[in-house]
């Protein structure tokens, strides 16, 4: 799935909202803390619950896709072992076969990838208000003069002690409780440098 990502509206959010953040009374100690906010959309249970959901509407399609692709490649695989051997009439047959599959293939697999990534974007922006709330919350309650977003701020170094991450994650669960998913299993948690996805079909090998 295409890895745009509604996060730079969370950060806009965090940003723009420094009055839950900045608590400190002047010269008080600067307080910083850090949270990786795709990361913590995805580790909740709710966002995990959300990611399975969407990874199970899109399967039917997905797989849909990659019959396509098998096809595709079937006719390629034929049209290099048999060259010698098919009719000219059966080469452009095929040939035209081979241009169509391919143009329904890159034609559903740009329109799965677009309503994919329009339905993980509005996933991440529905948990992730919620989620800035409990952020707010949680800074102004622990001292907090500034709560970064680690998705987007470039961090060369920082003690474990500012990563919030997991206090997130825990809080969120005790805010907003979602069931777990029923059937294929709870979406992984996305590692701290990587964008939410569902698989994505290969590219068909090119038309000889």
């Amino acid at each position: 799935m295409k890895t745009r990502v509604s996060t730079f509206t969370l950060l806009f959010f965090l940003g723009t909202a420094p009055a839950g953040l900045l608590a400190q009374s002047p010269g008080a100690p600067t307080k910083i803390g850090l949270v990786g906010i795709q990361e913590a959309i995805l580790s909740t249970a709710e966002g995990k619950k959300s990611m399975a959901d969407l990874q199970k509407k899109y399967q039917p399609r997905q797989q849909e896709i990659q019959n396509e692709q098998r096809d595709i490649q079937a006719i390629s695989d034929q049209l290099q072992k048999q060259a010698a051997t098919l009719s000219d009439d059966e080469q452009r047959r095929l040939n035209r076969e081979l241009e169509d599959k391919q143009k329904v293939y890159k034609r559903a697999t740009e329109d799965y990838q677009a309503d994919t990534s329009a339905d993980r974007d509005e996933m991440l922006n529905r948990i992730g208000q919620k989620m800035l709330k409990v952020i707010q919350d949680y800074a102004s309650k622990n001292g907090y003069t500034l709560v970064l977003g680690r998705d987007q701020v470039p961090i060369y170094f920082a003690a474990t002690e500012v990563e919030l991450t997991d206090q997130i994650v825990k809080l969120y669960d005790a805010a907003y409780p979602a069931e777990a998913p029923t059937s294929g299993g709870p979406a992984a948690p996305a590692t701290r440098s990587n964008t939410p996805s569902t698989s994505r079909p290969a590219a068909p090998k090119p038309k000889p």
